[in-house]
């Protein structure tokens, strides 16, 4: 499905949910403490098998007449306080759909999915400095 605004002067804007999907994915990733979105089992086997990062992976749009509502499947940092960073993205997910697309957003749906010890990056730096 895809948000349309139309204006009889100019013509029609369509803004589809995949559009919408990578601002929110994009959104979601600044917020400090999320490793990553996660896509499940299928959409695991799905990226493996075409090769493909999927930038939308892990979030799921509803767009309606009125409004749209996102859900976003993460990974979190393990040590963080989980309902704090949640919070943070989905005020931060709300605010950048809704002033990149003018998209009214009724609801942004955090499930965590899993906790993750430590970035890779973070790892790889900590190897090198012990030596």
């Amino acid at each position: 499905m895809e948000e349309e605004t139309k204006d009889p002067e100019i013509g029609i804007i369509k803004i589809s949910d995949e559009v919408v999907g990578v601002i929110a994915d994009l959104a979601a990733s600044e917020i400090k403490g999320v490793v990553g979105m996660s896509s499940g089992i299928v959409g695991g086997i799905t990226q493996i098998l075409s090769g493909k990062k999927n930038l939308t992976k892990g979030v799921k749009i509803n767009i309606e007449e009125e409004s749209a509502s996102i859900d976003l499947y993460l990974v979190i940092e393990y040590g963080l306080r989980i309902p704090d960073v949640a919070a943070k993205v989905q005020e931060n997910v709300k605010r950048t759909v809704e002033s990149l697309t003018g998209l009214n957003v009724s609801a942004v749906n955090v499930f965590v999915q899993n906790v993750a010890l430590q970035k890779p990056s973070e790892e790889v730096k900590e190897e090198n400095t012990e030596e």
